[in-house]
């Protein structure tokens, strides 16, 4: 007991604390919930379907200007941004009803070569409206499978309790970092589905390294609480987490100030997604498994027939 007492620091899985994190969770996630059904998200052109221009010009774009020149020739609500270079400019367009796709692109390259006759217009793409339609679904269904597969691959590696924190916590880091992009009214597009997807990652390697440790601690620390052991199995991967935690911060800070506007849905994303999921891996995931009161015993290896145990834990 001396040794519990010795390396619990912070008293993370009290009764208390955990149910004020458990509760503090449930709001978020039913904010998001509601901000979703009610707000929804703002997606781009990847799933609304429209136009995308990629436009090279010889010196800085002024972005005010051709907003202005786009919105005079009738093409209402476009998105202007830079990429990259101060000289490249992406211009996005909603779904435009009745234009034929090469009327659209000489008309475009006419507009903007009026005020800069060396413009470069470098690719035009329409989407329709069936392809982003396709794209929302099977991203939807890319999210149902990852959970899938990843309650598969803990319930082998641990034990379906831990399986179960895992999931709850994941589904808490996807809905919340959603409804931050649908109350912020940030624009949703197949990048952010991207980063949601290595928030999934990032937060589930968080997760399966503590439970690597309080597996190894429920043994070690025999005739130990469970919510003792957790707390010193988070108290013993507290460094690592803040330190990677903090290292991706400062990184995906210098993209989302430095990368420009193309790559800021996408650094957003896994920022919010990474605080989340630092959050849930020490509250959701732990705090799910200490709920369904999982213990020593539930790691055990089985017996076989003659009550011999069978040394096939992995």
């Amino acid at each position: 007991m001396r040794l519990v007492k010795e390396n619990t620091k912070i008293d993370f899985l009290s009764d208390t604390r955990r149910k004020v994190a458990v509760g503090f969770s449930v709001l978020l996630v039913l904010a998001s919930l509601v901000s979703l059904a009610t707000r929804g998200l703002d997606f781009g052109i990847d799933f609304t379907g429209g136009v995308l221009l990629e436009v090279g010009y010889p010196q800085d774009a002024d972005l005010d200007r051709i907003r202005a020149l786009i919105t005079d020739a009738g093409f209402e609500e476009a998105q202007v941004q830079t990429f990259g270079a101060t000289t490249d400019v992406m211009i996005r367009l909603p779904p435009q009803e009745n234009e034929n796709p090469n009327e659209i692109r000489e008309t475009l390259r006419s507009v903007l070569s009026s005020d800069e006759p060396n413009v470069d217009l470098r690719r035009v793409d329409f989407v329709g409206p069936q392809v982003g339609q396709e794209l929302t679904e099977q991203g939807g269904l890319a999210m149902i499978f990852t959970l899938l597969m990843i309650f598969a691959y803990i319930m082998f590696r641990f034990q379906w309790k831990f399986a179960a924190g895992a999931v709850a916590a994941l589904a808490h880091d996807i809905i919340v970092t959603l409804g931050f992009f649908s109350f912020f009214h940030w624009p949703f597009d197949l990048t952010v589905v991207a980063a949601v997807l290595a928030v999934v990652g990032y937060s589930l390697n968080d997760t399966v390294v503590v439970f690597d440790r309080i597996r190894e601690n429920f043994f070690r620390l025999r005739g130990t609480s469970a919510e003792e052991v957790m707390n010193i199995s988070i108290n013993e991967t507290l460094a690592r987490t803040v330190i990677t935690g903090l290292t991706t911060l400062v990184v995906l800070a210098a993209l989302l100030f430095l990368g420009g506007e193309s790559v800021g849905p996408f650094s957003l994303a896994l920022i919010v997604g990474i605080l989340v999921g630092t959050y849930s891996s020490i509250y959701m995931a732990s705090a799910t498994a200490l709920m369904l009161e999982v213990t020593a015993v539930d790691l055990m290896p089985p017996q076989d027939d003659g009550g011999e145990l069978v040394d096939d834990l992995p």
